[in-house]
C-alpha cells in the first residue's frame, strides 16, 4: 500500500476506537484489465487507469482517502461512513463506472467494470491488517460471483463458549 494510505489508515482507526465511529474500506479492482493491455495496448490501459482514478476522486468525500495499491487495484479508506452508507456508495459507484466513456487514440475503449468488497471497523476487524484482509477476501467473492459488483466481508468468528465441568 502507499505510504500515505499506511500512516493515514492507522490515524483514522486510532481516532474511530476513541470517538467511537465506524470507518469502512472499499477495495475495488478492475475487472478484466488485462484484457483492456492486451487488445489496446498498455498506454489505453494506462489511460483507463487515469479515467478510472478521476471517477474515484469525484465519489469521495474530503475526509476519504482513495489509494491505488497497484496494477488495478485501488482502495478507499472512508471514515465515519456506516455499513448501510457504505453499500449505497458501492452500489453507485458500480453502476457508475461502466458508464464512464474512455478514448484513446480516437477510440473508445470497452466499458470498465469493477468488482469490490467491503469491511467495517469494529465489525470486520480492529486493525488495518484484518480490515484490508476482510475487504480483499470480499473483493474475491465478487469476482467468484461473477464481477461488477461488491460483497461484503463477513464478521469474524468468534469463539464459542464452552461450559466448563460439562
Amino acid at each position: 500500500m502507499l505510504f500515505r494510505s499506511d500512516e493515514s489508515f492507522t490515524k483514522e482507526l486510532h481516532r474511530a476506537q476513541r470517538k467511537p465511529e465506524p470507518v469502512g474500506v472499499l477495495m475495488m479492482d478492475l475487472d478484466h484489465f488485462k484484457s483492456v493491455n492486451d487488445e489496446y495496448g498498455h498506454d489505453a490501459g494506462d489511460a483507463v487507469l487515469r479515467a478510472v482514478a478521476a471517477q474515484i476522486q469525484k465519489e469521495v468525500r474530503v475526509e476519504d482517502i482513495a489509494c491505488r495499491m497497484g496494477g488495478e487495484e485501488f482502495v478507499l479508506i472512508m471514515p465515519g461512513i456506516s455499513q448501510e452508507h457504505l453499500e449505497k456508495r458501492a452500489a453507485q459507484m458500480v453502476r457508475t463506472f461502466p458508464e464512464l466513456r474512455i478514448t484513446h487514440n480516437g477510440r473508445q475503449l470497452k466499458p470498465v467494470t469493477v468488482s469490490m468488497g467491503l469491511a467495517t471497523f469494529p465489525q470486520h476487524g480492529a486493525d488495518a491488517e484484518s480490515l484490508l484482509r476482510a475487504a480483499d477476501t470480499a473483493l474475491y467473492a465478487s469476482k467468484h460471483a461473477g464481477r461488477n459488483r461488491y460483497s461484503v466481508s463477513e464478521p469474524p468468528m468468534q469463539p464459542a463458549a464452552v461450559p466448563v465441568g460439562g
